[in-house]
């Protein structure tokens, strides 16, 4: 599987659902995907669509090692959709909608990025 070498590109394959690439396979994607891409903050973060999931990384590849994992995710499939803290340490809550889901990730951001909590989950 291709892995996008920016932010930018990455997004663009996201929408596009580019064949080999993460998430062209997965149905429940698209929602989600449009609906963190309308937000301008989400937008400048990687998305990462891994299992069943959409996660947002602070930067492109190469990822530094250890790789910082510290920003909620949406678990995709039919809603309601879950939120939950970086490293499935609890769930934020479900949202009917994706854009709903999506205004739950924004609002748990740290304060670094624009969200409402001022420390990082881990």
């Amino acid at each position: 599987m291709s892995e996008a070498p920016d932010v930018e590109t990455a997004w663009t394959w996201l929408l596009e659902r580019r064949p080999q690439t993460r998430g062209c396979f997965d149905d429940s994607l698209p929602p989600v995907a449009a609906a963190a891409y309308a937000n301008p903050v989400l937008r400048g973060l990687f998305p990462f669509h891994t299992h069943g999931t959409l996660k947002f990384i602070r930067d492109a590849p190469p990822w530094h090692e250890p790789t910082i994992n510290d920003l909620p995710y949406v678990v995709l499939g039919d809603p309601p959709y879950s939120v939950h803290t970086a490293g499935d340490a609890r769930c934020l809550g479900k949202a009917a909608t994706a854009e709903d889901a999506i205004s739950l990730v924004v609002a748990h951001l740290p304060a670094d990025l624009g969200g409402n909590v001022g420390t990082p989950y881990r």
